[in-house]
C-alpha cells in the first residue's frame, strides 16, 4: 500500500467514499494511477472554505474520464466527499483540492483491471502566486492530434520535465507550442495574448486544456480563440497565464524579453472583472 502525502496536516483524505486520517490514507501499489498515469484529475480552488466553480470541475472530470475510456465516475460522492473535507479543513484564505479518478488496481502492463476505479480527494493550503510570471517556451511541442490531448490525465511526465526546463532558466511556467507551430498552454494554465488592445487565446483544437478559468475569461471579459503563430508570442502588448489556483497572472518576459507592462491595461481590467464576477458567484 502507498501512503498519501497531501501535506495538509492533519485534514483527513476521502477514497472511494470515506475519511480517512493522513496517515491511514493509502491506495494499492498495483493501482494503474501510479503503474502507468492511466487517471484523470481536477484542481480546485477553495477561498476560505469555499470552493469555487466546482461543478464545472466535475463536469471535466467526467469528460477526461469518457476520454480516456474510463467508467463514469460518481460525481455526487465526489461532491459530497469535497465539501465534507472542506468542512474538516481550516479555512484557509487559499486551498488546492485535488481530486483524482484512476482506472484503479490492474496487472503489471497497460492492460486495466476488472476491480473498479479508485477516487481519492485531498486539499491543502495554497500559496498565492506570485503577482507576475516569467516563462520559457520549451522546445517539446503538444501533440494536439494525441489520444490525451484536451484531456486532464495523471500522465504528467511532459510537464514536470518541461517545468523543469523553465526552472533552469528562471522561469515559472514553461509554455508549449504545438506540432503546428502554433502556441499551446502551459504545463497547468492557459495563455491568452493582447496585441493592439485585441484579447486571444489558442482554440482548443491547438491542443490546449479547457481551462475552467480560461472559459470564465471568455465568457466574463470576452476575447477570440485564434491559431496563433508561436514566434508572436514576444512580440505581444501584453500576455497573461490563467489556471484555477493562479486566477489570472499577468507574464512578465518570455525567455528573458520583456513586455512593455505587466500587468498591462487589457490585462488589467481583465484581472479586475474577473475578480468582482468571481466574488459574486462561486459557483459559475
Amino acid at each position: 500500500m502507498v501512503e498519501i502525502s497531501p501535506q495538509n496536516g492533519n485534514v483527513p483524505v476521502w477514497i472511494n467514499g470515506e475519511l480517512y486520517a493522513p496517515e491511514n490514507a493509502r491506495v494499492s501499489v498495483f493501482d494503474h494511477g501510479i503503474l502507468v498515469g492511466d487517471g484523470v484529475f481536477e484542481t480546485v480552488k477553495a477561498v476560505r472554505g469555499q470552493a469555487f466553480a466546482l461543478t464545472r470541475h466535475l463536469r471535466r472530470l467526467a469528460v477526461s474520464a469518457a476520454g480516456l475510456g474510463l467508467a463514469e465516475p460518481d460525481l455526487d460522492a465526489i461532491h459530497r466527499g469535497t465539501l465534507a473535507l472542506l468542512a474538516a479543513a481550516p479555512s484557509w484564505d487559499l486551498a488546492r483540492i485535488r481530486i483524482t479518478y484512476t482506472s484503479g488496481v490492474g496487472p503489471l502492463g497497460s492492460d486495466r483491471g476488472s476491480e473498479g476505479a479508485t477516487a481519492i480527494v485531498a486539499v491543502a493550503e495554497q500559496k498565492p502566486f506570485p503577482p507576475t510570471a516569467d516563462v520559457s517556451v520549451v522546445p517539446w511541442p503538444r501533440n494536439e492530434r494525441g489520444a490525451l490531448s484536451g484531456l486532464k490525465t495523471t500522465s504528467y511526465g511532459d510537464n514536470a520535465k518541461a517545468l523543469d526546463y523553465a526552472h533552469e532558466r528562471g522561469g515559472a511556467e514553461a509554455i508549449f507550442g504545438n506540432l503546428a507551430g502554433n502556441l499551446c498552454e502551459g504545463t497547468g494554465s492557459n495563455v491568452f495574448l493582447v496585441r493592439g488592445g485585441r484579447l486571444t487565446t489558442p482554440p482548443l483544437s491547438s491542443g490546449c486544456l479547457a481551462g475552467v478559468t480560461r472559459a470564465l475569461v471568455l465568457e466574463w471579459f470576452g476575447g477570440e480563440e485564434e491559431d496563433l503563430p508561436l514566434e508572436e508570442f514576444t512580440t505581444a502588448d501584453e500576455a497573461f497565464l490563467t489556471s484555477t489556483t493562479r486566477d489570472i497572472q499577468p507574464i512578465r518576459a518570455v525567455d528573458g524579453k520583456v513586455f512593455p507592462a505587466a500587468p498591462g491595461p487589457v490585462t488589467r481590467k481583465a484581472m479586475e472583472v474577473f475578480a468582482e464576477r468571481g466574488a459574486a458567484d462561486l459557483d459559475p
